[in-house]
């Protein structure tokens, strides 16, 4: 062995998870024990705990279990290795190889390894990608998302600046809110009329996380007098704020309801975080990009990049 073991969490160790995931270079919310455990009755919990020679806590994997495959998370959009700021390329490697060995002890042949985008990154974190491609990782989906940098801010295309200028038209009034039902019931109409699909949250489920995370789980609405006409959830973390639901009723996308509130939120509210996200535009394992949706983002000055989903053989021959 290499000095690095890996163990399964347990609920005892809840808070050194969240402690650890909290000082962490590129851990967000998401991986927090309360938001992933939401949802365990449906996903399976195997994640991993990594400890140094001297039982130090220097990694931890939010994992789940499906038809005998090892996920890093199903149920997370990205899920990968999440470490602090002693992790280096020599470390990860040997937190790599404790992995590879643990989970075939445990009877896993395969891992699926959803890496975070480095825009979710504190300081620099690809250590695991580059012990991914040492250990025979291959990449077999990329979706792609569409995120404004900032700080280096493209112009709103003119179709959006038109836009914003019916909305003043309209008098519309943009303000933060807490009528998650409204909402959810605006973007289950959206999904039901143009996809026959509905959202990957109830509004129970956005409820109950809203409640837990009011802080990183907010809700921005454009109104008109008393009617709610668009929203936006966003996931806020440290450097990005993140478009999880974009929805309005059908008067409010001629209204240029939605775009008075990704104005105020690049803008304004968000005006001091680093990136603003929109979210993935491809179908399934980003073999098919919906053109409509990505250039209606990319019209706000949003700009591609890369989720990738890895393959991992666990017993591949691979050079130490």
């Amino acid at each position: 062995m290499n000095g690095v073991r890996a163990i399964n969490f347990e609920k005892s160790q809840e808070d050194a998870w969240d402690n650890f995931v909290s000082g962490s270079k590129n851990g967000v919310f998401l991986f927090y024990r309360d938001y992933m455990d939401y949802h365990a009755d449906r996903f399976p919990d195997h994640s991993l705990m990594f400890y140094d020679e001297r039982d130090r806590l220097i990694a931890v994997l939010p994992a789940t279990v499906r038809d005998g495959i090892l996920s890093s998370h199903i149920g997370l959009t990205f899920g990968g290795m999440i470490s602090d700021a002693n992790m280096k390329v020599g470390l990860m490697l040997n937190v790599f190889d404790a992995m590879i060995e643990t989970l075939r002890e445990q009877g896993f042949r395969q891992m699926i390894y959803k890496a975070i985008p480095h825009i979710y990154h504190r300081i620099p974190a690809e250590e695991d990608l580059y012990a991914l491609f040492r250990r025979g990782g291959r990449v077999y989906r990329r979706d792609v998302t569409v995120t404004i940098d900032l700080l280096a801010r493209l112009p709103f295309s003119r179709g959006r600046r038109w836009a914003l200028k019916q909305a003043e038209r309209a008098r519309l009034r943009v303000e933060r809110s807490f009528d998650f039902s409204s909402f959810m019931a605006i973007t289950d109409q959206v999904l039901i009329t143009k996809y026959h699909a509905h959202p990957v949250h109830t509004e129970a489920e956005i409820r109950l996380l809203a409640d837990r995370f009011p802080d990183n789980i907010k809700l921005f609405a454009s109104y008109r007098d008393s009617s709610m006409r668009a929203g936006v959830i966003i996931y806020e973390s440290e450097r990005v704020a993140h478009a999880q639901y974009i929805g309005a009723v059908e008067e409010g996308y001629k209204q240029g309801a939605v775009d008075c509130i990704i104005n105020y939120l690049i803008n304004d509210y968000y005006s001091e975080k680093r990136f603003f996200d929109f979210g993935v535009s491809t179908e399934p394992v980003g073999t098919f990009l919906n053109a409509g949706i990505i250039e209606n983002k990319q019209s706000y000055g949003a700009r591609a990049i890369a989720h990738d989903f890895y393959e991992l053989d666990l017993y591949a021959d691979y050079p130490k």
